[in-house]
């Protein structure tokens, strides 16, 4: 099973958006794939409670429950903004991809750059046994902000696989419990191109 972890601790950059992508991604993929979600607003459990039943199945994960099941083959785990130090390490140690989305703006930035030097105390980042990347999220190409932003990640140490444009479509894909990789036709095509680069990214890091 691969467990990827869509994760950082500045509230509102997207997570629950992407976590739920990639959980349909995987599902459409044909893998047994299930979500699970560790923020209490529960906001990716909604989604997965309004997904049409003829849509590639997910199953909801509880963590704090029980082991995900063994069946498994991927494993999307939604991280909340306001985890606590251990469940922060606890999350990384157990995942084998750290997906970290950051909106433009430098308030993200200031509580992304937070996050990274936390997690790289941990003896998992340290060794580089963790693949992590960047998703740029909501971004308006050819802004200010989004050069501001491009800048900002370029002095990280990870790369950024995914830049998403800010658009209402996700929003609206949500009340649906859906994804743009759910909806046929090319409507949607170039959406799912932005994502193309993240999703390779995650098929050389399967195991």
């Amino acid at each position: 099973m691969m467990i990827v972890a869509v994760v950082n601790t500045k509230g509102g950059s997207g997570k629950t958006t992407v976590a739920t992508h990639l959980a349909a991604h995987f599902a459409q993929k044909g893998f047994v794939t299930g979500l699970a979600d560790l923020d209490p607003q529960e906001s990716s459990m909604g989604w997965l409670a309004r997904r049409p039943y003829t849509l590639p199945a997910i199953q909801n994960v509880d963590l704090e429950k029980a082991k995900p099941p063994k069946a498994l083959e991927r494993l999307v785990v939604d991280a909340p903004a306001a985890l606590k130090r251990k469940a922060v390490a606890d999350v990384v140690e157990t995942a084998d991809v750290l997906v970290i989305p950051v909106l433009p703006s430098v308030f993200d930035e200031d509580g992304t750059r937070r996050f990274l030097n936390h997690i790289g105390d941990l003896k998992s980042v340290k060794k580089g046994k963790r693949d992590i990347c960047f998703v740029a999220n909501r971004v308006r190409l050819r802004s200010r902000a989004a050069d501001r932003l491009e800048g900002f990640l370029a002095d990280m140490n990870f790369p950024v696989m995914a830049r998403l444009r800010d658009t209402l479509i996700y929003a609206n894909l949500a009340a649906e419990g859906q994804s743009v990789f759910d909806v046929a036709g090319a409507r949607l095509d170039e959406h799912r191109r932005d994502w193309r680069p993240l999703l390779d990214y995650l098929d050389n890091c399967a195991p």
